[in-house]
């Protein structure tokens, strides 16, 4: 198992780094899918966060997005900032983005394995879209007093695109995987052979 290590430097500006990619991603707005709802593409940068710095640093990358959001700066999706975007309907998906990426990470990353293809793929549909859904969908439902199957139905307008950041979000990590693993950080232990199966498979 990998050794925990102190936070440093490094990882602060990753942190960072990878907040203000996500602020970028939302500066488009929003853009319309074949069922006609609009959806940004903040979390893939959410996707990406979770994956490449890891579960707890990429919490923290979404947490200070929205630490700035909360005080006013214009970090999210089509400029929005302010408090009040804390108590409107998108509010559980904000909270989501945090717990979505920790569990991005934990599957990425599970038992200190390197990131493989098809556990890349689990996570970013677990934890991208199911988790940011489990908590965005309930509170959309309280805040605009519709109900929970209503709302529910209504968000599936949502998947197409979000399957679609999955995708990507999946190439980018294991592209980057194999051409810059210095970049993740950490120090993987070698996958046990069932791992390695559908990964031979698919040279």
């Amino acid at each position: 198992m990998p050794t925990r290590r102190a936070l440093d430097a490094t990882d602060l500006a990753r942190v960072a780094v990878f907040a203000a990619l996500i602020a970028v991603l939302g500066l488009p707005g929003g853009f319309v899918v074949l069922s006609g709802v609009p959806v940004t593409l903040q979390t893939l940068g959410v996707m990406l966060a979770g994956a490449i710095l890891g579960p707890w640093l990429g919490a923290l990358s979404v947490s200070v997005l929205l630490a700035l959001a909360a005080v006013g700066l214009p970090v999210l999706s089509g400029g929005r900032g302010g408090f009040g975007v804390f108590l409107g309907p998108t509010a559980g998906y904000l909270l989501g983005w945090i717990v979505g990426a920790v569990v991005i990470g934990l599957i990425v990353h599970a038992g200190g394995r390197r990131p493989v293809v098809w556990r890349t793929a689990v996570a970013m549909v677990v934890g991208g879209i199911g988790v940011i859904y489990l908590f965005g969908i309930p509170v959309q439902s309280l805040v605009m007093r519709l109900p929970l199957g209503e709302t529910a139905l209504s968000s599936l307008g949502f998947v197409p695109g979000d399957l679609a950041k999955a995708v990507v979000a999946t190439l980018v990590v294991t592209t980057l995987v194999r051409a810059y693993p210095r970049g993740f950080r950490r120090e993987w232990r070698e996958p046990v052979a069932a791992e390695r199966a559908p990964e031979a498979a698919a040279v």
